[in-house]
């Protein structure tokens, strides 16, 4: 029988590590050829946005796909669906709201063990959300980081941030007194928001910056500027396809004949060694994070493994 796994259930077995490992497995899988996805489908309602991602990994025996639905107050129902794909019957259905933040945080984990410099300590935050502390906890594992400095609108609630992060990572975590305090000194620049107009002046980058953009995952959404683009030596995505249907940051880049999709390496292909990354500490590097549906596949594939062996879930008659 099919089993569901609740919030609680996935919160007992999800680890960062785990996450940094299924997200990093089906990135390589998919730049072999040995695992495939499509790109995000929405279904645009007034009350809510219905949002679809699909994806098939073989090698897992699993193909499925996460459904998420997302009304204006911002409350929302996010389900990852796992199929058997040998024998066609429903396996798991998974609450994957906790789960869709650990894999967006470690698609950001991944990214920075490839791009960013290898003595890369100082880290400058826009965004302080739930996500935010996600992506903070997976760089924070691939660099041994020395300073965060994070900058948003509501001083408060940075503060309230910064606080609990420190606890968190034993690190110093400080309020950005302005987006270039967050930009300059920074060995990583990371944006996870919901801006719809770019958060810094890219002539504020210096060499050897790396820069991850991971809220620009809608084509009315933007964080980085076209002369963030134009000083970027090397920009990765997690999937061209999906880039190129919505990543408002390099929309406008494509129109402006600054990058073209085609060429465009992927993160898979970095990490299969298939495409370069980084080649030299000088380089400024801009990964585009949007989200796929391998990270839900691979990462609940893993969920529901351990949360068989720990006897956790509800059996479905199904």
């Amino acid at each position: 029988m099919a089993v569901y796994l609740s919030e609680a259930d996935v919160r007992q077995v999800l680890t960062m590590p785990i996450a940094l490992e299924q997200v990093e497995s089906g990135f390589a899988a998919r730049a072999r050829g040995q695992a495939f996805d499509l790109p995000r489908k929405r279904t645009r309602l007034p009350g809510g946005h219905l949002h679809i991602l699909q994806a098939a990994a073989p090698e897992l025996n699993m193909v499925g796909y996460k459904a998420y639905f997302i009304r204006p107050d911002k409350s929302r129902t996010s389900l990852v669906h796992l199929i058997n794909r040998e024998q066609g019957n429903l396996e798991a259905i998974i609450e994957a709201d906790w789960m869709g933040m650990m894999r967006t945080g470690a698609s950001t984990g991944i990214a920075t063990k490839y791009l960013a410099r290898k003595n890369a300590a100082v880290v400058g935050l826009f965004g302080y959300g739930r996500h935010a502390v996600t992506q903070l906890d997976a760089v924070s594992r691939m660099r041994q980081l020395r300073e965060v400095k994070v900058y948003g609108r509501h001083t408060a609630r940075v503060e309230a941030f910064c606080t609990e992060m420190t606890a968190k990572l034993q690190i110093n975590i400080r309020p950005a007194t302005s987006p270039e305090d967050t930009v300059r000194g920074s060995c990583m620049v990371m944006t996870m928001t919901r801006a719809s107009e770019p958060l810094f002046d890219g002539r504020w980058l210096e060499p050897g910056q790396f820069v991850s953009a991971a809220g620009s995952n809608a084509i009315d959404k933007r964080e980085i500027d076209l002369e963030t683009t134009r000083r970027a030596d090397v920009i990765v995505v997690d999937s061209r396809d999906t880039a190129r249907a919505e990543c408002g940051d390099l929309l406008s880049a494509y129109e402006a004949g600054l990058v073209h999709w085609d060429t465009l390496p992927d993160l898979g292909e970095v990490i299969a060694g298939i495409k370069p990354g980084r080649s030299n500490d000088q380089q400024v590097i801009l990964y585009e994070s949007h989200g796929i549906g391998l990270q839900d596949i691979y990462t609940g594939a893993r969920v529901l493994e351990l949360a068989r062996a720990k006897g956790l879930g509800t059996q479905l008659p199904m």
